[in-house]
């Protein structure tokens, strides 16, 4: 379960990294619910469905998409409270509180933890797809891929600020340098992330500092 603090660090940091892409984006009416039904989309298809054919679950794939659809439920929660972190996080805490979570779409009641991982990909993908989300639905996916909330928190701070980086560093100029020390960005990200305390309160700070320390002048 995700914890207040952790819902409010996430979603200041996604507040900050839309400001970043632009100033303006709470009214630009950018279609969030509609990139995370593409994610949802593509995370179906790397847990397998076609029956015809053999194929196998690429659970770090999925993940990585669930870490992806994150980004955009929390920018679209934002906007449905006009901006406001807190009244969000407080939000969002409530829904993650439900005992029994139960998903209404198209006329019909549906019970996430009753539901097949593939079956709750498609429910999420539906709901997204006609403007909505549902949190505990969300976070029901994420323990059925292996996740828990702490992991989830980890690896979206852990994007986040990886994607503040590389913008601070020239990336959209195109003069940001992505593999150091003959490794990618992303490897030394997950070194990064290993060797700090997720619960320390400038934890975003810290992984920035981390990354800072390794990029080559």
């Amino acid at each position: 379960m995700l914890t207040q603090q952790q819902l409010n660090t996430m979603l200041s940091l996604q507040n900050n990294m839309n400001i970043k892409v632009n100033p303006e984006w709470l009214t630009a009416g950018y279609g969030y619910l509609r990139a995370a039904m593409v994610e949802s989309v593509e995370a179906i298809d790397h847990h397998g469905w076609k029956w015809w054919k053999a194929q196998e679950k690429d659970l770090p794939q999925l993940q990585m998409e669930l870490v992806d659809i994150w980004h955009f439920a929390l920018s679209a929660s934002i906007i449905d409270y006009k901006g406001d972190i807190e009244a969000t996080a407080t939000a969002l805490a409530s829904q993650l509180a439900e005992n029994t979570p139960h998903v209404q779409f198209d006329g019909q009641s549906y019970s996430p933890a009753g539901l097949s991982l593939l079956d709750n990909l498609e429910l999420m993908t539906g709901l997204c797809a006609a403007k909505r989300f549902s949190v505990p639905l969300f976070m029901q996916i994420v323990m059925q891929s292996e996740m828990t909330g702490e992991e989830l928190y980890r690896q979206y701070v852990g994007k986040n600020v990886l994607n503040f980086f590389r913008q601070d560093n020239g990336y959209k100029a195109g003069t940001y340098v992505k593999t150091w020390d003959g490794r990618e960005d992303n490897a030394h990200l997950v070194e990064v992330l290993d060797s700090l305390d997720m619960n320390a309160p400038n934890y975003a700070d810290l992984v920035y500092k981390g990354l800072a320390d390794r990029y080559p002048a």
